[in-house]
């Protein structure tokens, strides 16, 4: 076929297994992973199906998937070492160092090697959205990703269980999601689509034109039809459709009347979802789709119970630091910062230890520790794709054979280490990798990052520690975290010198709730403090 390509590299995705009941695969997950297989007619991946402690017999399960899906049936012994330190769904390429886990990754990474091999398919690359940025954010630090990824497919998946005891409630967060498709659509261009829909909305009011414009009037609606549809309700589904069969949407459209072009932007009608984020089908889609498919038919002749209220679910602002060529300056700097980082690690480590560079972005801190430390393995973490591909470039550059990377949300890492480092992990990040740590009593070297980012979350509270519960609210604690970014170099000496206070007031929370639950914790600064504004480093060590 025209434009199509092979694929070099041999990967195996790996999907949890426990039961199927209805023509439905569990989990969820795994459910959803396999439609997107058959809705892109995917067929390059090896797929196992791993087989869970409540597996049931899987010898019918033919009967459920599609033909064109060829599966192995193993046992969770089978795994590769990088997967069994992952939750599933996992893909890893051979020679089994380079991991992706999570849902989201995971089905990420489907659309682009299905369009990779067959660029034609331009229709499955538009899955991935207008920037190519679906379901992209961190499930940490983006709240409808958590919703999509991680919430909608668990609470259905309790349901159904609920359902077959006793007249189940309906979820909170599947009303949390019904609440969300209620909410305006937002597009890249809504306001010349909001226009458009006030045009038809005024002209629909205006009833038939009158019998001498007749002709002239049903001429031009007929050809404002072709764009966007002949009624308000409709501009939507057309614009939606035509985007479907790749067609040209609204934007040829006749210049709008002065009316319309001057029109408020408070006047404008809001659109409406047609899917998931918006007016156009995406993966966000294929996820809750299974989902809602095999929860929609248990509400058929059955009571519910409507929750009080449902769950106020947190945001947290995120950060997306892009790569570039450094100056010979930051360059320096950064050294500088990876030299301390390093200089403790490596005071730490001992033969044999596992260690995780969490946010690793380009690998800058993990391949120097594998490089250093032949005799520890290094794992690189890290939700960018682009990031870790570059990072197992320079690995592979220098032929190191301790080091693996695992694309994934930290959430989705479950294996077990020694030590944990994170180099200017933004905001909360750097509080998920200490409790990452402290869960399994790890010890973990931090430097902490954009501080104004850090707030209340669905895992975190702060002030973190009982000491600084006692002197400071939720409020004062936000305004120190404020201040502590006040720290950049062209701002007046007095004013870093209280921000630099400030960050190591944050910091030395932290290191309190650390203490609490029995570490040994320093805060220390890098050395130069130049290196960086953002120079402090929690070194916590289990007691």
């Amino acid at each position: 076929m025209k434009g199509m390509k092979k694929s070099l590299t041999e990967e195996y995705l790996y999907l949890d297994f426990s039961h199927h009941t209805e023509g439905c695969i569990f989990p969820l997950h795994t459910s959803v992973t396999l439609f997107l297989l058959s809705y892109c007619d995917c067929k390059i991946f090896k797929v196992c199906l791993v087989l869970t402690k409540e597996s049931t017999n899987g010898s019918l399960l033919r009967d459920v998937l599609s033909q064109d899906i060829k599966t192995q049936m193993i046992s969770r012994q089978e795994l590769p070492p990088i997967v069994q330190n992952c939750c599933l769904p996992a893909v890893v390429e051979q020679p089994d160092n380079f991991c992706r886990a999570g849902l989201a990754v995971v089905l990420r990474h489907i659309i682009q090697k299905s369009y990779e091999v067959d660029p034609s398919k331009k229709e499955i690359l538009e899955l991935l959205g207008f920037k190519k940025t679906c379901l992209k954010a961190c499930a940490e630090v983006s709240q409808w990703t958590r919703l999509c990824e991680l919430t909608i497919p668990l609470v259905i998946e309790d349901f159904l269980r609920e359902s077959s005891k006793r007249p189940p409630a309906i979820p909170a967060e599947i009303l949390e999601l019904e609440r969300k498709l209620g909410e305006p659509v937002r597009v890249h261009n809504d306001d010349k689509l909001r226009r458009q829909k006030l045009k038809l909305q005024k002209a629909a009011a205006a009833g038939p034109p009158l019998a001498k414009g007749r002709a002239k009037s049903r001429v031009h609606a007929q050809d404002t039809s072709e764009h966007v549809g002949s009624s308000p309700e409709s501009l939507e589904l057309t614009v939606a459709f035509s985007k479907l069969t790749v067609q040209e949407t609204a934007a040829t459209a006749p210049r709008e009347p002065p009316h319309i072009r001057k029109a408020k932007a408070s006047e404008l009608p809001p659109l409406e979802h047609v899917f998931a984020e918006g007016l156009y089908f995406t993966l966000t889609d294929i996820v809750l789709l299974p989902c809602i498919h095999h929860f929609l038919p248990t509400l058929s002749g059955t009571f519910l119970l409507l929750p009080d209220d449902s769950a106020e679910m947190p945001r947290v602002p995120g950060s997306d630091i892009s790569s570039s060529k450094m100056s010979i300056d930051r360059a320096l700097r950064k050294q500088q910062q990876l030299n301390n980082l390093v200089y403790v690690v490596t005071n730490q480590a001992k033969p044999g230890d596992r260690i995780v560079d969490f946010c690793s972005g380009g690998g800058h801190v993990g391949i120097v520790l594998a490089h250093m430390l032949p005799s520890c393995q290094v794992t690189l973490i890290e939700n960018k794709e682009l990031s870790l591909i570059r990072a197992k470039k320079r690995s592979d550059e220098l032929g190191l054979n301790n080091i693996w990377f695992i694309q994934a949300n930290m959430e989705y890492f479950t294996g077990m280490f020694n030590i944990g480092v994170a180099l200017h992990a933004c905001g909360v990040a750097t509080d998920m990798v200490i409790e990452h740590c402290v869960r399994i009593r790890a010890s973990f070297v931090t430097c902490p990052c954009c501080y104004g980012f850090i707030q209340n979350t669905s895992r975190f509270s702060f002030p973190k520690s009982e000491q600084f519960k006692k002197t400071l609210s939720y409020k004062e604690h936000m305004i120190l975290c404020r201040f502590a970014d006040q720290t950049a170099v062209q701002l007046p000496p007095q004013q870093r010198l209280i921000g630099k206070q400030c960050m190591c007031l944050v910091d030395l929370d932290r290191a309190r709730a650390a203490e609490e639950r029995g570490y040994a914790v320093q805060v220390i600064s890098m050395e130069p403090e130049s290196c960086s504004p953002k120079n402090n480093m929690i070194v916590g060590v289990p007691v």
